[in-house]
């Protein structure tokens, strides 16, 4: 690929997500400022805003790099899974490993999230994001169960919903309670629990007694 200023743009992007991630951890997204960013990844502040608007663009920028990451270990596992003679139960020993960056990730959305509540333009933006991830992920669960001769009996998205909050409550209380807790275990244990328990065998007729009303 030639160097050139679309290159350098996405090399300066990189750098100042990294910067961002690191100052958002460290500070929290209220408590970091651009100026920290900047002076974190050595960038003036008109190398931030060719990049980026706001902080909030920033940290967008940062959720999409996150979900692209997080549905790849997702779609590789329900590759991996589909051989497999517990398919569910596989794919949740695949998908519930962790990464490196996992706290750091934690601590910024976290945040965020906080932020998100105090302010409605934020929280709706964030609630699209949100919503777009949790779809993929039921899409990801629904043939995931096809493959395993299942079926969802509720909204897919739901749940997505219900495997988000497996994941963050989780996490929350092992990063509270460090060598008290694994979350992994907890994912690998609930998880093939509740997409059994809101399923049927697609064999079944429609209508039985597992079907559930799609809120």
């Amino acid at each position: 690929m030639p160097r050139g200023s679309t290159g350098q743009r996405a090399v300066t992007t990189a750098r100042l997500l990294e910067s961002a991630a690191e100052v958002f951890a460290e500070r929290g997204f209220n408590g970091a400022s651009i100026g920290m960013i900047c002076e974190r990844g050595g960038f003036t502040r008109g190398a931030f805003y060719s990049n980026f608007a706001s902080k909030d663009e920033l940290f967008f920028a940062m959720f999409e790099a996150h979900a692209d990451v997080l549905l790849t270990r997702l779609r590789t596992a329900l590759e991996q899974a589909s051989g497999a003679s517990d398919p569910l139960q596989h794919f949740a020993s695949l998908a519930s490993r962790h990464s490196d960056n996992d706290r750091q990730w934690f601590l910024i959305s976290t945040e965020f999230t906080l932020y998100a509540i105090r302010n409605p333009a934020a929280a709706a933006a964030l609630a699209r994001k949100d919503e777009e991830v949790r779809q993929e992920i039921g899409r990801i669960f629904t043939e995931l169960l096809a493959r395993a001769g299942r079926e969802l009996v509720i909204d897919p998205a739901l749940v997505g919903r219900f495997a988000v909050a497996l994941r963050e409550g989780g996490n929350a209380q092992e990063f509270v309670e460090p060598g008290s807790l694994d979350a992994r275990l907890m994912e690998r244990l609930i998880l093939p629990a509740v997409l059994d328990a809101f399923s049927r065998d697609r064999s079944e007729p429609p209508g039985g007694s597992r079907e559930i009303d799609r809120p």
